[in-house]
């Protein structure tokens, strides 16, 4: 009989992480899904974040890998800091941009993957999600509230 692993059922989301060959996807399309369905605020984000770094420690260390591609609870956390503070309009953009980043891994976020253990699990995505978030706020204040764009407009009226 084989024994409930609750750091492998956390860190792959419930195998989430196995579903495809792109768990990072799944992962971010799940925290889309729970951003939805659920109020996440930054304690949620915040005891996840903190619960994800041990689950995903654990679970590195029994598996022998730094960062087993199956762990997605990093995913989760960083999509909702991407989203945190946005109007719900944005949850598309946050999802393909937060995935572009993740990808590419720019210089905040893959000097943060150096971490050891679960901290650089889950470090990457929670830097990625901020980056992600400040461009989206700035687009968000730009574009649609009193950016600099309305500012100009209504200067020459």
């Amino acid at each position: 009989m084989r024994r409930f692993d609750a750091a492998k059922a956390a860190a792959t989301l419930c195998g989430a992480g196995y579903l495809t060959k792109m768990p990072g996807t799944v992962g971010s399309a799940v925290a889309c899904v729970l951003y939805v369905l659920f109020p996440i605020n930054e304690w949620v984000i915040f005891l996840t974040a903190a619960f994800g770094v041990g689950a995903a420690s654990v679970y590195a260390k029994e598996t022998g890998k730094s960062d087993p591609p199956e762990v997605v609870i990093d995913e989760v956390v960083g999509m909702w800091l991407s989203l945190w503070a946005l109007p719900p309009s944005f949850l598309i953009p946050a999802f393909f941009l937060f995935r572009i980043v993740d990808i590419l891994k720019p210089v905040p976020v893959c000097t943060a993957e150096k971490l050891s253990s679960g901290w650089g699990i889950m470090a990457d995505d929670i830097v990625g999600g901020i980056l992600v978030n400040l461009i989206l706020q700035s687009i968000a204040w730009i574009f649609l509230d009193q950016g600099w764009l309305r500012t100009l407009f209504l200067s020459f009226l």
